[in-house]
């Protein structure tokens, strides 16, 4: 089988970034998303730039089933991941208790269910191409975020999850890296309603920025990237402060 790199949440955003720096890298892409008119558009674009056009599959992540559709889907094509990009993901800002139940919940079976099922179901074809995994977590997953609860949450099990496979998955030459971004301008923070306060403003990086880091630290086989300096600094300075103290400061920030 034709070996792809596989991306989901490729419909605007970090996603979209991820999947022209790969293109631009020479991988042949399957862009995974709800917005099949955006991921075409996307396709387009590649192509025109002179490479392979993309193949689009529009699939809801949330659905119980989407994955089990989604390996069909590639099997009929006869082809397979060498890399699994899972980008896929939301947040919601609000008290837990007091944000809808049901929509908390659907974001633990995007950011957290839906990523772990994609980052195993594909472990025989990415060692067979001794491909990889890059999951994006958030600098997020360092600390605890009351006013979005359940999204730091998540993002900790990413990063915990990834760590962990980093060191599983390396005897089969299969690389696995955890992105971490801190702030970025995209349709994200509209959806999880979050307001930055102005000092986290400083550490923003552009989409494509933090897509290239997310490229490089893959291919350098990295366990974890944190994207851009002011935010590896803050993480570094993280490790000095108990949660008892993270959780006041969130807090009063959210």
């Amino acid at each position: 089988m034709k070996p792809i790199t596989l991306i989901t949440g490729a419909s605007s955003g970090i996603g979209t970034e991820l999947a022209r720096v790969f293109a631009a890298h020479g991988r042949e892409l399957v862009l995974v998303a709800r917005r099949e008119d955006r991921l075409a558009a996307l396709a387009d674009e590649i192509a025109a730039s002179g490479r392979p056009r993309p193949t689009v599959l529009a699939l809801d992540l949330e659905r119980r089933d989407a994955v089990s559709s989604l390996a069909a889907a590639l099997s009929s094509r006869e082809i397979e991941p060498e890399i699994v990009v899972n980008n896929a993901g939301f947040g919601l800002s609000g008290a837990a208790a007091a944000l809808s139940r049901d929509e908390q919940l659907a974001m633990i079976d995007l950011n957290v269910r839906a990523l772990t099922e994609l980052s195993l179901t594909f472990v025989d074809s990415l060692a067979r191409h001794r491909g990889g995994i890059l999951n994006v977590a958030s600098v997020a997953a360092f600390v605890p975020g009351p006013g979005m609860a359940v999204y730091y949450a998540s993002k900790a099990y990413v990063l915990s999850f990834s760590e962990a496979l980093h060191w599983e998955l390396s005897s089969r030459g299969i690389r696995v890296t955890a992105l971490c971004p801190g702030p970025v301008q995209t349709e994200f923070q509209a959806r999880s309603g979050m307001k930055l306060p102005r000092a986290a403003q400083m550490l923003e990086l552009p989409a494509d920025r933090v897509a290239a880091i997310g490229y490089d630290a893959l291919m350098r086989g990295e366990r974890v990237a944190v994207a851009g300096t002011l935010n590896g600094i803050a993480v570094f300075l993280r490790r000095f402060m108990p949660n008892a103290v993270l959780v006041r400061v969130f807090a009063q920030r959210m």
